[in-house]
């Protein structure tokens, strides 16, 4: 029997479309996978996320647990030209390795304090991680809780979202001042950072991220308080076009933002050679690495490798990774399978090139069909502007290597564009 979120009534009630995703019933969608999707990109959806797991690391060696077997660098992962440590009220995005390089799971991490983090999974991971950390535990004065079924989560993303918070916070102004992309404010019960609430009391960790592409938020709270924080948003975003979206939204918009779903997009094979490198503790040189974790010696080593790279169509036409789909080159070889085929329905080609419904530069009158769009796994280097074809048992179509999909997204802008 699936497990259930806080809203899986609300869902229900609803009459969204359910189905099991990671052990938990999850609405897919509501009315409308484009309106949900289009609503992101426009004005703001809300998404339950209470099957995401939470792993909290507690005592002085829990920065160095995570050292050991977390993928990115705590001692120098934010900023690109002068990296500098995780410090407190900032989170990071890398994975949790095995022996072989393989990934286990992905995560962001979360720095509440010099001595506790907390890591986000997958759902269903909670328990796989948290045996993971233990494990590798023995040298580190650390507690290892999984906070599965303790802690709930919703995410609003979209560029109304601050604006629709603004609403339902105790105050906002104190909130929203220096909160860049992937920081955040407040925490679950204890930290050093100040409380943050909701305007009914409700004490929530307030994260600047998403799993979109797009401007927003991710909040999380005591599980029993999901309801009402739902509700309340609900409330205040509807005269705002705000939408509730399913799990279909979330990957069609996860696709076109060039975002890996773990244990689809990133697995148990070498977790190297691919676009998210940002996720490994690469030196300047390319050539090592700036620390030592598990499964380090194992990536360095990986011989004829396999490559994951971008793709996007010409159309809304997919290919089922069901079924499987397969790679070909220009002359029928087959070279790869298809890992992630969705249809980013805000997107379309103009002048030779991709708009957003977004992109202040858009041609007059322009009104996307969308396009499929995804990532494939090669034997062979691909660059962009390369041309493959991805075949399925229903259709063959032919896809553009490229370095990205959905321009002119949000996530990243200032805060003061937003509000």
């Amino acid at each position: 029997m699936s497990n259930k979120t806080p809203l899986h009534a609300w869902h229900q009630s609803r009459n969204a479309n359910m189905a099991d995703f990671g052990g938990y019933e999850m609405p897919l969608w509501y009315d409308s996978v484009k309106k949900e999707h289009l609503a992101v990109l426009t004005h703001a959806g809300l998404f339950d996320t209470s099957h995401m797991a939470v792993v909290r690391l507690t005592g002085a060696g829990a920065h160095n647990l995570l050292q050991r077997c977390f993928s990115n660098n705590l001692d120098a992962c934010i900023g690109k030209k002068d990296p500098r440590p995780l410090r407190t009220g900032r989170c990071v995005y890398g994975a949790f390795l095995n022996e072989s390089g393989g990934v286990i799971d992905d995560s962001i991490v979360y720095k509440i304090s010099d001595t506790q983090y907390l890591a986000v999974v997958n759902a269903g991971m909670g328990q796989t991680v948290a045996s993971h950390l233990r494990g590798h535990s023995g040298p580190y004065d650390v507690a290892i809780a999984d906070l599965t079924g303790l802690t709930g989560k919703i995410d609003i993303q979209g560029p109304l979202s601050a604006r629709i918070l603004a609403d339902i916070l105790a105050d906002p102004d104190a909130v929203f001042t220096a909160l860049p992309y992937f920081a955040f404010k407040g925490h679950l019960g204890t930290g050093d950072l100040p409380a943050v609430y909701l305007k009914n009391g409700t004490p929530i960790l307030l994260s600047r991220s998403g799993y979109t592409g797009e401007f927003g938020f991710e909040l999380f709270m005591a599980a029993d308080q999901v309801v009402a924080a739902w509700e309340a948003i609900v409330a205040a975003g509807f005269p705002s076009g705000l939408v509730a979206c399913g799990l279909a939204a979330r990957d069609s918009l996860r696709g076109g933002a060039v975002l890996p779903l773990s244990h689809q997009d990133i697995g148990p094979w070498p977790f190297i050679h691919n676009p998210w490198t940002f996720a490994l503790p690469w030196a300047a040189d390319g050539q090592r690495f700036t620390k030592s974790f598990i499964g380090d010696t194992a990536l360095l080593a990986v011989k004829n490798p396999k490559y994951t790279l971008v793709f996007a169509g010409n159309d809304l036409r997919k290919v089922s990774i069901d079924d499987p789909a397969v790679v070909l080159n220009r002359e029928g070889d087959e070279i790869g399978r298809v890992l992630t085929c969705v249809s980013d329905m805000g997107i379309g080609y103009a002048q030779g090139k991709i708009f957003s419904v977004a992109s202040p530069d858009k041609p007059a009158g322009f009104n996307p069909r969308g396009l499929c769009c995804g990532f494939i796994r090669v034997s062979t280097p691909l660059n962009p502007g390369d041309r493959v074809r991805l075949k399925d048992h229903r259709r063959a179509i032919d896809v553009t290597i490229v370095n990205d999909i959905r321009p002119d997204r949000t996530a990243r802008k200032a805060m003061r564009e937003m509000i």
